[in-house]
């Protein structure tokens, strides 16, 4: 064999010898991917057959090291404490897991906020300022002094030595402005505002409604600054009774909860309430003694000057002909609530739709007054028999 033979099989022989070696590499780097892999299918494997945990309340250590827990199956239980649980942080009020077989504490569960009160929270705050609401500036100013001053200075209230007002109750006429109102609050303030309707309290199971409410609240103090808005606050504060069915007696419970949370031991600091109603006459006089809600404000229907405010904010964006009369259009809707004008402001541009124009003339103005506080069709221009729609204010305080 010459030597160009030998050398060019022993350049074969190491290019294959490190072919073998690259490829040995390659089998042990996959088969470690194998062996985690494997691993990991294996825990979980182990956590679909292992037995769920039980959550629990811690209420108290005893001095031989168990514990006294409020399970949520329902009842107390004495239980030890694995070695592996922190016993220093072993506090009463604190949420633990439970092992199923044996009850033993096994872990301390982090603290959580109940997500169905945390969707309260209204987190893209409200577009609605003061001056898109009309006919309302005293009922604006009280409630700025009451929500607003409050929170943005607190010192002016230690400096006189008082305390501010708690809450505020709005109530009157359906679409006055209630509501439109607390929408404002929010929009104006940096608070962390929390909205709910009253409905969303009642609940089947008994004691729920109150625990919602107890952490509505324990929520609010923990957002702080914050307001509540509690929107038709009748469903749950009507006059209690000694005679009732059963989910009247819950809903009586809940009530009882929400009047503890506005006027009990722990003080409500920076959280402001603003509660709406129709129906006042209803309400609980618990509800409505100073100390819980301070300030009840009548939201009235609006005035001959408020309807051509409302008529104004409404109109600011349209593209009016220059024969409408705001003036006259505040006449002609007496009794008419912002919702109604709004309503109208809004049929009036469908009119000028449906006639191929471009511009809202006075004869749209005037259909849709027909229209929407009659309830049907007039012909255009025709006022004959036309008389504004009268509102029962009879329920009303």
């Amino acid at each position: 064999m010459s030597d160009v033979d030998f050398s060019v099989r022993r350049r074969g022989v190491t290019d294959y010898v490190k072919y073998l070696e690259m490829r040995v590499q390659e089998l042990e780097a996959e088969v470690n991917y194998l062996r985690s892999e494997l691993g990991y299918y294996k825990r979980e494997i182990e956590k679909l057959m292992s037995t769920p945990l039980i959550e629990g309340t811690l209420l108290e250590v005893l001095p031989d090291g168990r514990a006294i827990v409020k399970s949520t199956t329902g009842p107390h239980l004495i239980v030890s404490v694995s070695g592996e649980v922190d016993k220093t942080k072993l506090r009463p009020g604190v949420k633990v897991a439970l092992n199923q077989r044996g009850s033993t504490i096994v872990e301390i569960l982090p603290s959580r906020e109940d997500p169905y009160v945390r969707g309260m929270e209204v987190i893209e705050r409200p577009s609605v300022r003061y001056s898109d609401i009309g006919g309302l500036k005293e009922q604006i100013q009280e409630i700025r002094e009451v929500v607003e001053l409050p929170l943005k200075h607190p010192e002016l209230f230690r400096e006189l030595g008082i305390e501010p007002p708690k809450g505020i109750l709005l109530y009157g006429p359906p679409g006055c402005g209630k509501t439109l109102l607390a929408k404002a609050v929010a929009g104006e303030t940096n608070a962390t505002f929390i909205s709910l309707v009253a409905s969303e309290l009642a609940q089947k199971f008994v004691g729920e409604g109150a625990r919602i409410v107890r952490e509505l609240f324990a929520f609010a103090r923990r957002k702080a600054p914050a307001i509540v808005l509690i929107d038709e606050i009748d469903a749950i504060a009507s006059k209690r009774m000694d005679m009732g069915t059963s989910g009247e007696r819950e809903i009586h419970r809940t009530l009882t909860q929400l009047l503890a949370e506005l006027d009990g031991f722990d003080p409500l600091d920076n959280v402001k309430v603003i509660a709406t109603t129709n129906r006042l006459d209803i309400l609980d006089p618990a509800l409505l003694r100073p100390g819980r809600f301070d300030r009840v404000i009548e939201i009235p229907l609006p005035d001959l000057k408020g309807r051509w405010e409302i008529f104004k904010i409404h109109t600011r964006k349209m593209k009016l002909s220059k024969d409408v009369d705001l003036e006259e259009l505040a006449r002609l809707t007496e009794g008419a609530t912002g919702a109604d004008i709004k309503a109208i402001c809004t049929e009036a541009g469908y009119s000028a739709l449906r006639n191929n124009r471009r511009q809202v003339t006075q004869e749209d103005f005037i259909y849709a007054i027909k229209k929407v506080l009659h309830g049907r069709y007039r012909p255009y221009g025709s006022q004959e028999g036309f008389k504004p729609r009268q509102r029962n204010t009879q329920a009303v305080v």
